[in-house]
């Protein structure tokens, strides 16, 4: 009896190291194609900050007025006035997100808005002049 039950003993932690193998192998897998899938994906360069964005067209709907607004340098109260929306419980809805919840008839009425109102109020960049110097 003695021989079986170390046996038994033996198998269930023979058992338990595989699953823990298995465990390992799943999440590592899973862990790389992460990895992977962020290649090529840098953090910004240190003063990317002081840049303003002006293309409009690559505002998506999965973003929010939050960081809309900081990415293109508005106000965010704007944005809430122009949709006609209270800020309070929608900072961190995206633009579809509020597009159902305020304007379920209208499809892409909060992105035409937003677009619009960013165009509207942004400031027109002066281009930048060297003074010239006299011999």
């Amino acid at each position: 009896m003695d021989r079986s039950t170390n046996q038994r003993q033996r198998n269930f932690v023979a058992g338990l190291i595989i699953i823990g193998l298995l465990i390992i192998v799943i999440f590592g897998l899973r862990t790389a194609r992460a990895f992977r899938q962020f290649h090529g994906h840098r953090p910004p360069p240190p003063f990317a900050g002081d840049s303003v964005e002006t293309d409009v067209d690559l505002i998506r709907d999965w973003m929010t007025l939050p960081y809309i607004s900081t990415t293109y340098r508005l106000p965010p109260d704007l944005l809430y006035e122009t949709l006609k929306i209270p800020p309070r419980g929608n900072e961190r809805k995206s633009l579809k997100e509020l597009n159902d919840a305020y304007y379920p008839e209208e499809q892409g009425l909060v992105l035409e808005l937003v677009k619009a109102t960013i165009l509207a109020n942004q400031s027109v960049p002066t281009p930048f002049q060297t003074p010239v110097q006299q011999p």
